[in-house]
């Protein structure tokens, strides 16, 4: 329920709280008060559209807090939560109105978009009145307050439930069919593709390896070509080793000489060592350079073709083998796609047939319930003075428009007077008849697909009498499950309430401007208040006990 507003700066409060509670709270106060400006505030903090004209003369902003106590399970604790808005006690809705025309929302001090106010705010207060084209006169609800009166809140679920599992078998169905048709136009590219793929391999990762590992082979090859040409000098053709053993065998063999040049031999004979130990070396370097130029070629056969088969796919090297497995899934769908899309028709068919089941009981079960309210409301509409009206609940059902919310368009029509054209009830009512419409169907509804909060904007406007009675006494039976404000005139209407606050102006600043202020008022000065809207503005003692018997009741 709503348990304080709080106004700052909106058009003639400069600054007010009002603390509200349970039960039937009239508001009341002289025409010209200020009583629409409070409507407007709290429309404004319920995510109504803003107005610079609403921010106070001689104001930058005005600002608007609404602060809410709610059971732990209502709908608007979901919402909350789907938005990451923290939900701890209280909810306290906060509206910002610059006088440049801006507007800023808060939702338990978090900054939220209009829009998700103006959610939040409906499932919180319905303002009923005779301009009102929300709340019950929306055609949008009719349909949901069919289900909360006949207690159907759970079949509604079960169809919406049984449309989404059609809905998802026609999409598979859809799905399927569409791959079958791509793959037969594709059929020949995608055999000729897969078959290509298939030899080919890939896996993810191997076009990396393989660069890597060309590289770190190239880079061997480099080093094996320098040793190479090292032993092939020591080695080859050209290498000095048989040329010089040759000639210390020959000067060997020549005692004389031998004699001569016997260290230049020992030497030779060193160097010879030597060369053949670097020669020895050389060789083995080679083996240890690993690089074989077979494997380089494979290795680089096996790296170019998997760069050109993603060329020719048009995908990254790593994606080939999830491209092959998804070809060869297209064919398989062609190849045994019949059979499969035959079981899924036939489970689309079946989803269809639960959901056309569910749906059809649930019609038949709403316009049950239509039936009943009907009977609710016209109940009520006697002492309301409307007594030669009628309240029709409209259902137009199509079995083949499958929605989520079922087969059924819900509407609820009027007709003021007998021989006249039935209509929707917002074309067809009067603003104070609309105002007694609304009343009857809320009653009848009582709490079932109700906010918290119910506010009634002057539905007693243009009765008076029994009339007004009916009125306070069935806006009271209301408050015996949610709370009620109700901006009245009618003195029947304020007798029955257990809350009442005096709206008023005030002279402020020696007369300089007027505000508008609101007090809650006790039992003497309710009585005066309530003698005043009988008698006007000179009270008399006629009046007082007139007012002492509308508030015991009498």
């Amino acid at each position: 329920m709503l348990q304080t507003l709080s106004i700052r700066d909106i058009v003639l409060i400069e600054r007010l709280e009002i603390e509200f509670s349970p039960g039937l709270t009239v508001l009341t106060g002289e025409t010209g008060a200020g009583k629409s400006i409070l409507l407007d505030a709290l429309s404004l903090a319920l995510g109504g559209r803003g107005d610079a004209g609403l921010v106070r003369h001689g104001a930058d902003q005005g600002q608007v807090t609404a602060v809410f106590a709610l059971r732990p399970d209502h709908p608007v604790r979901a919402v909350l939560a789907d938005n990451d808005i923290d939900d701890d006690g209280d909810l306290i809705l906060r509206r910002v109105q610059s006088a440049d025309g801006r507007t800023r929302a808060f939702v338990n001090d978090q900054a939220v978009g209009a829009a998700l106010l103006r959610r939040i705010g409906a499932g919180l207060v319905e303002i009923h009145g005779q301009h009102d084209d929300r709340a019950l006169v929306d055609a949008a609800m009719h349909r949901s307050l069919i289900d909360a009166f006949g207690g159907l809140e759970a079949d509604a679920v079960a169809v919406a439930a049984a449309h989404g599992e059609w809905r998802r078998a026609e999409r598979a169905v859809s799905e399927l069919e569409r791959r079958i048709e791509s793959a037969r136009r594709e059929a020949d590219y995608l055999r000729g593709a897969v078959e290509d793929l298939t030899k080919l391999s890939p896996e993810p990762g191997e076009e990396t390896d393989l660069a890597a590992r060309r590289q770190g082979m190239m880079r061997a090859e480099k080093v094996a070509v320098d040793l190479r040409e090292a032993w092939d000098q020591l080695n080859g053709s050209g290498s000095p080793i048989p040329e010089l053993s040759s000639l210390m065998r020959r000067l060997e063999r020549k005692g004389e000489v031998a004699a001569l040049v016997g260290g230049a031999l020992a030497a030779l004979s060193g160097a010879l060592d030597q060369l053949e130990e670097a020669r020895a070396g050389f060789e083995q370097a080679l083996r240890a350079a690993d690089y074989d130029p077979a494997e380089l070629e494979r290795v680089e056969e096996r790296l170019f073709a998997i760069r050109a088969a993603a060329r020719k796919f048009s995908v990254q090297p790593d994606d080939l083998a999830a491209l092959a497995a998804r070809m060869a899934a297209d064919l398989a769908d062609l190849d045994a796609g019949e059979d499969r899309l035959g079981e899924l028709a036939r489970a689309a068919a079946a989803a269809r047939a639960t959901y056309d089941a569910r749906a059809a009981a649930l019609s038949r079960a709403r316009e049950k319930a239509a039936r009943q309210l009907e009977a609710a409301v016209a109940a009520e509409l006697p002492a309301l003075k409307l007594e030669r009206a009628r309240f029709i609940v409209t259902t137009t059902t199509d079995p083949e428009a499958r929605a989520a919310e079922g087969i059924d368009v819900v509407e609820f029509w009027v007709q003021t007077n007998p021989g006249t054209r039935p209509g929707p009830m917002l074309k067809v009512a009067s603003g104070g008849e609309l105002s007694r419409f609304l009343l009857a169907l809320k009653v009848s509804l009582a709490d079932k697909g109700s906010a918290p909060t119910l506010v009634f904007d002057e539905i007693d406007t243009g009765v008076g009498g029994a009339v007004a009675e009916a009125i306070g006494t069935r806006l009271a039976r209301l408050a015996g499950g949610v709370q009620v404000l109700s901006v009245t005139h009618a003195p029947q209407v304020a007798a029955r309430a257990g809350n009442h606050l005096l709206i008023a102006k005030e002279a402020v600043e020696g007369g300089a401007r007027v505000a508008t202020s609101v007090q809650p008022i006790g039992a003497d000065r309710r009585r005066e208040e309530i003698a005043r809207m009988l008698a006007g503005s000179r009270i008399t003692p006629e009046a007082r006990a007139a007012a002492d018997k509308l508030i015991a009741g009498e």
